[in-house]
């Protein structure tokens, strides 16, 4: 065979190996296409995987910020539940008096406040004790230091007159004569002692011109002492439209028997007068059961009245009565109404005794907190007083802020208690520990 066509196979061959390269070629191609999208797929999953992972931390991320907000929150704080009234009685049960079964009375202890009363609660007449308004008027225009006499009152016509107009009527008077002068001391004797209707004329005259004006001043202290119930027409007390009640009399006794003069003056069971002479007090019971005055009056319209004050010394104080018996309509009623007095001021000194102000273990309210626990509030380190059992007493509660954990006997506030004016503060403390709320509660409950 000639070499020219020795070399066609090879030829061919030669065609026949680019066929197969191109093909090689298209399957490399192929194939790398596959892993292309292999790979493609791959990323596609991969960013699914991402975004879940990304959300989760982001949920995470929300979850903690608003847990974190919500433990930063304020605690609510704690709540305060009294049960608590305006009032309490001291520790004890209350013993019975023998109030008057006619009329009204009324008695208090002097800086505790009332023992009760009785009968009827409207102003009635009571006759010679509108001259304790009539003393203390004169007093609080006039006073006079204690052992002092005070200015020369001279005895005028109109006094005279009154003094033979009531002797004539069977009024309660004293003898006076012209050219007679009276210091203030000696004309509040002659209106307190005997009880002298013209002697009231007399001082009426000397402080305010005329009993008229005075009468006005005797209405206008009446209405700063508080004594709604009363309104006085006279000097005297003769006019039977002169009227109070016991309560009202009672706060009236307790501001006269403030004023040194006048209970030096009612204090005395006799006195002797420049004209009139030797004069006896008609309050019999002064010195007895502890009484030191103040005023008897009695006529038909009032019946027997009597104001009185008396003191007695229980466990080492000094306790003062003060009371008020009116409209004893009796045969005897001067009598009756002084044997009254006296057996209110024994029953009543009797009962009196050294008791704590708060009973102990006295609860006065609770703690309630947001989280479901209640502590209770007790009355701690109560003071001891001289006092009635039962006697009723005003009472105020005032409790500070209160914190979220609150320490076993932690001060929660201050009980006031009003004794008739003056004030004692007794601690109150929580009686157990009141703890935070639990951090579930935190994250659960704000």
């Amino acid at each position: 065979m000639s070499p020219k066509h020795a070399a066609r196979p090879s030829s061919h061959r030669r065609k026949r190996g680019a066929a197969d390269q191109i093909g090689d070629l298209g399957g490399r191609v192929a194939v790398r296409a596959d892993a292309a999208g292999a790979t493609a797929r791959r990323g596609t999953g991969g960013a699914r995987r991402y975004a879940v992972v990304a959300a989760l931390i982001l949920l995470v991320a929300a979850i903690g910020a608003g847990a974190g907000y919500e433990w930063s929150r304020p605690i609510p704080p704690p709540v305060f539940h009294p049960s608590l009234s305006d009032s309490l009685h001291l520790p004890g049960t209350s013993p019975s008096l023998p109030w008057p079964t006619t009329g009204s009375a009324a008695l208090a202890m002097e800086g505790m406040g009332s023992l009760g009363q009785v009968g009827s609660t409207q102003p009635v007449p009571i006759a010679s004790i509108t001259k304790v308004m009539t003393a203390y008027v004169v007093l609080t225009d006039h006073p006079l230091s204690a052992g002092t006499a005070g200015p020369a009152i001279p005895v005028d016509e109109a006094t005279i007159d009154a003094y033979e107009s009531g002797l004539a009527t069977q009024q309660s008077v004293v003898q006076v004569a012209a050219g007679e002068s009276l210091t203030e001391l000696e004309a509040l004797e002659a209106l307190l002692i005997p009880s002298g209707n013209n002697i009231a004329i007399l001082l009426a005259d000397w402080d305010a011109g005329g009993t008229g004006a005075f009468v006005a001043k005797m209405n206008s202290a009446a209405q700063r002492l508080g004594l709604t119930s009363t309104h006085f027409v006279d000097v005297s007390g003769l006019d039977p439209g002169s009227e109070s009640t016991a309560g009202d009399l009672i706060r009236l006794g307790e501001a006269a028997m403030a004023l040194p003069a006048f209970a030096q003056v009612v204090d005395m069971g006799e006195v002797t007068l420049p004209v009139a002479g030797k004069l006896v007090n008609f309050d019999y019971d002064l010195g007895h059961d502890g009484i030191v005055g103040i005023k008897t009056g009695t006529d038909d319209a009032a019946g027997g009245c009597f104001l009185f004050e008396a003191q007695n010394t229980v466990d080492g104080k000094k306790v003062t009565l003060v009371g008020a018996v009116l409209g004893q309509q009796t045969s005897s009623p001067i009598t009756a109404v002084l044997n009254s007095a006296v057996m209110l001021a024994q029953a009543a000194f009797a009962a009196v005794a050294r008791v704590p102000l708060i009973p102990p273990g006295f609860v006065v309210g609770h703690v309630v907190d947001p989280w479901g626990t209640s502590i209770p509030v007790q009355a701690t380190g109560s003071p001891y007083v001289v006092g009635w059992p039962g006697l009723p007493l005003t009472a105020q509660l005032h409790v500070g802020t209160l914190s979220s954990d609150i320490a076993t006997h932690a001060r929660i506030g201050i009980l006031h208690v009003d004794l008739d004016g003056h004030y004692l503060e007794v601690a109150v403390r929580a009686t157990r520990h009141l703890r935070g709320p639990s951090a579930m509660w935190r994250l659960t409950h704000l």
